[in-house]
């Protein structure tokens, strides 16, 4: 069972509830995300002891996902994955307790196979038979296989300039892919002029309440892989943050049903590229919202987005932690990447390098201490970007 029951928006604007049993997108009312809400008094009654023998996926925490009764899961088994205690980068780093949370190893070799795995879900059940979204490259190797497995039909839009890999993997899932003049905001711009009159069912980032739900179980595997406490740090690299905004809902869903004591979470960092960081921008300047950041451009493709729409739920709960926002450079997350790899055998690709290029900058001004516990988010692995290296 679930006790997922409504659906409310983010932004506070008092919107709502929203039946989930129907389609929605973004807030009718103010434009901004919806979020998918649970019965947290019932949910104390989900004991963390029944986990012990489920599959080892994301859809281990049922009970807090987004599914009604009669709701198949569409899992490719993603989900899960290790956590490494990282012990010789964190010796040349000076760092006792440094892991690497190594999403490489979700099924089409990134995070973003929880969301779309969670969207998906979402999608046959209320009918679709089109999926469509705008990709940098990740998301749309997602929604393709995803849309595969489901027995759907997927509509990717990806910039002209996407890499190769991008391209060719989701045509192997069968979907069809249009390449657009521009980024991605162009891509999302095209996606939805095309698709709305068609019926499609548009999965973008933060657009539709589900890919956040997927995003949000590496908060629920964190926890429980460390013994259901967390790290003092967690270092993210974001473009539409969706995944930092679901660990900050997970914490907060735990902390409510009793599985995590009030005072326990980490400080979250998002790491953007210097070429492109509206959020770093806006959370230097105070700013609630992040403006769009021009001529956006970076070697990794997934930091690559000039304006996210959640971007005043990254900057709040990027406050609220007591965390902060760092850009790096492009050759910095290129020589970190080899970093990762050659020294503990961790496939990067450039955004988990920019990871711990911010966590050296950290270390370094002294805001992270040798004995604290940091959690490096490498979001996907170096296959795709092996052209960064030469």
């Amino acid at each position: 069972m679930s006790y997922f029951t409504h659906l409310d928006c983010s932004s506070g604007c008092g919107a709502g509830p929203f039946d989930p049993r129907e389609r929605h997108f973004l807030c009718p009312s103010c434009g901004l995300p919806l979020l998918a809400r649970y019965d947290l008094k019932a949910a104390r009654a989900w004991k963390k002891e029944t986990l012990a023998g489920r599959e080892p996926n994301m859809w281990r925490y049922r009970e807090m996902m987004p599914l009604l009764p009669g709701d198949v899961p569409i899992t490719l088994g993603e989900g899960f994955t290790p956590l490494l205690h990282a012990k010789r980068l964190g010796g040349a780093l000076g760092l006792e307790r440094l892991f690497i949370k190594d999403e490489s190893l979700n099924p089409t070799n990134s995070f973003k196979a929880r969301g779309q795995s969670a969207a998906v879900t979402r999608a046959k059940a209320l009918g679709a038979t089109t999926i469509a979204l705008p990709s940098a490259g990740n998301a749309g190797n997602a929604a393709a296989a995803y849309s595969a497995a489901a027995g759907l039909k997927c509509e990717v839009f990806l910039p002209r300039d996407a890499k190769q890999p991008f391209i060719d993997e989701c045509r192997l899932y069968g979907a069809r892919v249009t390449l657009v003049d521009g980024l991605i905001t162009d891509a999302g711009k095209l996606t939805a002029e095309t698709g709305k009159p068609l019926g499609w069912y548009d999965v973008s980032t933060m657009k539709e309440p589900y890919r956040v739900e997927g995003k949000k179980t590496m908060g629920y595997e964190l926890a429980e892989q460390f013994g259901w406490t967390l790290p003092d740090w967690i270092v993210y690299p974001t473009g539409g943050g969706t995944g930092l905004i679901g660990m900050w809902k997970a914490f907060a869903e735990m902390e409510a049903i009793g599985w995590l004591s009030s005072g326990q979470r980490p400080k979250m960092v998002t790491v953007q590229a210097e070429g492109c960081a509206p959020i770093v921008r806006a959370f230097e300047q105070g700013a609630e919202r992040a403006a769009t950041w021009e001529n956006a451009h970076t070697a990794a493709d997934g930091l690559r987005v000039p304006r996210a729409i959640g971007d005043f739920l990254i900057l709040k709960a990027i406050r609220e932690s007591g965390g902060t926002a760092v850009a790096v450079s492009d050759a910095t997350m290129v020589q970190d990447m080899l970093a990762i790899g050659s020294l503990e055998g961790v496939s990067a690709a450039p955004e988990g390098g920019a990871a711990l290029s911010a966590i050296r900058h950290l270390v370094t001004t002294g805001r992270i201490k040798p004995h604290e516990t940091v959690v490096l988010f490498n979001t996907g692995g170096a296959m795709k970007y092996f052209d960064v290296l030469r």
